[in-house]
């Protein structure tokens, strides 16, 4: 579920070319996670890296994060007994 939930960000990240010719990227239902690169392609490897740290510290901390096409990870595990299994 976490890598669909990456792919479907990333999907709606939105790059520009800066006037010094390096590039930005933000994913902008992601606060913060943005990234600077010499070149597109590296600012797209960045900014995976990005996010990834940022939903796993999301994760970590308990905070709430932005549902992606559906994709819900602040949904909580059901524990089930082991009696059940």
């Amino acid at each position: 579920m976490i890598v669909r939930y990456l792919e479907a960000a990333i999907a709606k990240a939105i790059y520009e070319k800066l006037e010094d010719g390096t590039f930005a990227g933000r994913i902008p239902a992601c606060p913060g996670v943005l990234a600077f690169a010499n070149t597109q392609r590296g600012c797209q490897i960045e900014l995976r890296s990005v996010l990834e740290d940022w939903v796993l510290v999301g994760l970590q901390l308990s905070d709430t994060l932005p549902v992606i096409d559906g994709i819900d990870l602040n949904k909580k595990a059901a524990n089930e007994s082991l009696a059940s299994l």
